[in-house]
């Protein structure tokens, strides 16, 4: 099911099915990705994308401040002025997913989505549209095509304005660590 981004009762639809557990797919400020609800959809998400059990995924959060609950890391100024926006940053976490010691969290730039995890009052798993490996899906009607049955909705925000994906820094050793580059331009060091 295509749900338009635009309609009034979208984010309540989704936040619902978001809340039962459920995956959906849907726009962000990079790419579209599978989403769902920290730690419930975890497992859901890996089969459907074909994601090996090691590698953990990005978590959504509505405020930069967000990380705080998380973790005592403080971000540094010139990781946190580019949040909110297509830039992850990784940090030490207790009670990672998937026995992880770290956590990679982003704030999108995008007010929807930002509500959208407000309303869930948790983080959201974020990972792109493809099967692992393959290329990322930006056409909703392919998307709809691939994965229609195997998640609850695709969530239509239009054609992306961005094609790159964030940008992942580490900050767990005390630097800035570059480890993809994307939209954000960021030095690695500290």
């Amino acid at each position: 099911m295509i749900l338009q981004k635009s309609d009034a009762d979208c984010l309540s639809s989704v936040s619902e099915a978001l809340l039962e557990g459920k995956v959906v797919i849907i726009p962000t400020d990079t790419v579209y990705g599978f989403s769902g609800i920290v730690p419930l959809s975890e497992g859901a998400i890996r089969r459907i994308k074909g994601r090996d059990e090691g590698k953990p995924f990005i978590q959504l959060i509505a405020d930069p401040e967000d990380i705080a609950r998380y973790s005592p890391t403080i971000v540094p100024d010139k990781i946190r002025s580019h949040m909110p926006g297509a830039l992850t940053v990784i940090v030490p976490t207790q009670n990672a997913s998937g026995g992880h010691t770290t956590t990679a969290f982003r704030c999108p730039d995008d007010e929807w989505l930002r509500s959208l995890i407000r309303a869930c009052k948790t983080p959201l798993y974020s990972t792109s549209v493809n099967r692992s490996g393959a290329p990322v899906i930006a056409d909703v009607k392919i998307m709809e095509k691939e994965f229609g049955s195997e998640v609850f909705c695709i969530v239509d925000g239009g054609a992306q304005k961005q094609s790159l994906p964030s940008t992942i820094v580490d900050i767990t050793g005390g630097e800035i660590k570059i480890l993809r580059q994307g939209i954000v331009h960021i030095e690695s060091g500290d």
